[in-house]
Parts: C-alpha cells; sequence; structure tokens
C-alpha cells in the first residue's frame, strides 16, 4: 500500500473484530514510531502497546469509562519525556508526539488495522497503570485492531477551505 493510499483509507474505528494483532505487526507498527523525525532527533517519546487484556479493560476507566475500547485488542500509548518549547511557541514533546503517532497509524492502516485516537483520558490514570514515570507525558491513547466491520472515512472538507499556496 502506498502512503496516499494508507492516508485514504483511515477512519476511526470504535468497533474491533476479535483478531488480535501479531508480534511481526506490532514490532512493524511500534518501528514507525521509533523511525518518525522528533524535534532536533533528541528521542524522547516512549510507544506503549498495550496488549494484556486485563490492562486495556483497566485502561477502559482511564479513559473516562469509554466501554468500546475494551473491544480493541491492543492499545496504544505515546508518551515522551523533556520538554522544550521550540522557537515558533510549540511544545517539541507533543509535536513528536503527534507526528510518532501519525506514522503508526498509516503503518497500521497499511496491515489492514485502523485506530481511534483519543482526546479524552486521564493522563495521570494511565500513567499509574503502565507504571510510567513521573517526569513522562501520556500524550495520546489510541485504541488499534482490525475493524468489526468495514467503516468509512469521515467527509473532509475541500482543499480549497484547507489549503494555500503562497499566502493566506
Amino acid at each position: 500500500m502506498e502512503v496516499m493510499e494508507a492516508i485514504e483509507a483511515r477512519y476511526s474505528v470504535r468497533e474491533y473484530s476479535e483478531r488480535k494483532l501479531d508480534d511481526a505487526s506490532i514490532r512493524s507498527i511500534l518501528e514507525a514510531g521509533r523511525l518518525a523525525p522528533t524535534a532536533s532527533n533528541q528521542q524522547l517519546n516512549k510507544h506503549i502497546m498495550v496488549t494484556d487484556e486485563k490492562l486495556i479493560h483497566d485502561l477502559v476507566d482511564a479513559c473516562e469509562g469509554q466501554k468500546w475500547i475494551a473491544t480493541a485488542p491492543a492499545v496504544l500509548v505515546e508518551c515522551a519525556s523533556g520538554d522544550r518549547t521550540m522557537i515558533c511557541g510549540q511544545s517539541a514533546r507533543s509535536m513528536d508526539g503527534a507526528i510518532a503517532m501519525s506514522y503508526m497509524t498509516l503503518e497500521a492502516v497499511s496491515l489492514g488495522m485502523q485506530f481511534c485516537w483519543l482526546g479524552w483520558f486521564d493522563p495521570e490514570k494511565v500513567k499509574k497503570l503502565l507504571n510510567i514515570p513521573e517526569d513522562y507525558v501520556v500524550i495520546a491513547v489510541a485504541p488499534i485492531g482490525y475493524p468489526a466491520s468495514q467503516g468509512h472515512r469521515s467527509s473532509k472538507k475541500s482543499m480549497e477551505e484547507v489549503s494555500a499556496i503562497n499566502k493566506m
């Protein structure tokens, strides 16, 4: 699958099949995160693939009771230590995490899986549950797996509404 095909095929899933992720797929997804660029190549991210069923069920509480999360065979948790504000005013840590998550999302899609990138979770509960050190920040939580049924991509604004060339 080409990169643009993976981009076009990606959609959010909230119900997963019972099919487990094999070790090779997990390693491939994590490798995509490892290879993602980071600010000043500091590589302060940690990509945690949660596959233990009890931990996934416990993550439901840390994700504000979203029960559908327990249907996923895995949950990817992205975190990072350290931080600095780049000259542009953005957090290097948050940007690095978003880039890594995007790379891992596209690799998962290329392997026939889908994600649902969550914004509704309690980072402190996630940290405690997964033994994440205090100096780390949880950036993202994303259930991942094979969809229970074929979904579809949400509609997107037109190119003209979201893009410009040279000046806005």
